[in-house]
């Protein structure tokens, strides 16, 4: 049996208690996908060529990286369902939220069977992704929706740039990889179809710097 969240809150203390546990499931590792991993039923797993060591280091790395993104994007959704009184919205939030727990689960398990750990900045990780959310919801809805769209534009744009890292024989991530940059792609749409605010320049930059000094520290602590 898949775990699953709690009922929408309906009240401030249901709300921060929600996001409270939230935060523990993600920075513990103990969330639970909804969807098989994209690597399971089809017995690739098991015909996949062993990796180098170099290899296994490097997809570690890159798999440890997209663990540290789905931390954010739970933070992040969960902040700006906090954050907004539009209860449609919040539950929009709230299932996107769901739907990045298969990939935290997903990355998270791809990790231990590559004999790697996940990013020891997990916490700090989270609770700033958290507070930028938190400014991104206050900031208005329209404004908080095309947060979330550049987020996953960006966010889609990264896993891209691991396709073409991760070593070819590496079946598992890659599946892993594929799965999210479909999902994240339709996030994004969603958002922008919801109502979603074009950006100014300066803040895509500023978003892009952040996740570059994240994704940096991240490959290697």
């Amino acid at each position: 049996m898949t775990a699953s969240r709690a009922p929408l809150p309906t009240s401030p203390i249901d709300a921060l208690l929600s996001a409270a546990d939230d935060a523990l499931r993600a920075v513990s590792g103990s969330s639970r996908p909804l969807r098989p991993t994209p690597t399971r039923g089809g017995g690739t797993d098991a015909e996949a060529p062993r990796l180098s060591e170099s290899e296994r280091r490097l997809s570690g790395a890159l798999m440890r990286v997209n663990h540290v993104g789905e931390v954010c994007a739970q933070a992040l959704y969960s902040a700006q369902a906090l954050s907004t009184r539009n209860p449609v919205l919040r539950r929009n939030f709230e299932q996107a939220a769901r739907e990045e727990t298969d990939h935290l689960a997903w990355t998270q398990q791809r990790l231990r069977e590559l004999g790697d750990r996940p990013s020891l900045l997990n916490p700090l990780w989270y609770a700033g992704a958290f507070g930028i959310g938190l400014v991104a919801g206050r900031a208005g809805d329209a404004v908080s929706l095309g947060f979330m769209a550049e987020t996953e534009r960006q966010v889609e744009e990264h896993l891209a740039g691991h396709l073409t890292r991760l070593p070819e024989q590496d079946s598992a991530s890659r599946a892993i990889v594929r799965q999210m940059k479909d999902d994240e792609a339709e996030h994004a749409a969603a958002a922008q179809r919801a109502g979603g605010a074009a950006l100014p320049a300066p803040i895509r930059w500023a978003m892009r710097a952040a996740a570059k000094v994240m994704t940096t520290a991240a490959h290697r602590i």
